[in-house]
């Protein structure tokens, strides 16, 4: 494992939402976790997981991390909307036709992602026509892979929002 100094930000005193909506893959999710605890952007998993995230599932996959990951749970979207009102919506789907590029982003915003399989559901995006964005792809793709879409989003997001100005080496800890 690396020792050596580490390129690090300023922290934020109001972080971004991660909403994975459904998530099917633990390996994604996983992913979006390491994410979240390096931007110290919240984590919503919403809904049913295809997967478990006791401790001893954690420890088997190897995420080392999962204690860094500001976690919530909630059962469906209702639930993290009344847990979160004022959260902004961005609805992520490979049906979009705004790119997340054109979206001003704002801290505490909630950037909502759906299932691998399908997306987020259709009647969501019907009902929020104005918050539904997309990841422009040069390919024939479908779409990009979830946790590189968490990924791309969230630090677009925090460059726009100037989180990313003012950064700073860390001195390696003695005894690392």
């Amino acid at each position: 494992m690396p020792t050596g100094p580490k390129l690090r930000a300023e922290r934020r005193d109001e972080p971004f939402r991660i909403v994975l909506v459904d998530p099917e893959i633990p390996g994604n999710t996983g992913a979006a976790a390491r994410t979240a605890a390096a931007t110290e952007s919240a984590l919503h998993l919403v809904g049913r997981l295809g997967f478990r995230i006791d401790e001893q599932s954690v420890r088997r996959a190897g995420l080392d991390y999962w204690h860094l990951v500001d976690l919530h749970r909630h059962d469906d979207l209702a639930s993290f909307r009344v847990a979160h009102p004022d959260a902004r919506l961005h609805l992520f789907s490979s049906a979009a036709t705004k790119s997340y590029l054109d979206v001003e982003f704002r801290p505490g915003d909630a950037l909502v992602f759906g299932k691998e399989s399908t997306g987020l559901d259709r009647a969501l995006l019907e009902a929020h026509p104005d918050a539904v964005v997309g990841i422009p792809t040069l390919g024939a793709v479908r779409s990009l892979n979830l946790s590189n879409a968490v990924a791309i989003v969230v630090y677009e997001a925090l460059r726009q929002t100037g989180a990313l100005q003012r950064t700073y080496v860390e001195a390696p800890s003695l005894g690392s």
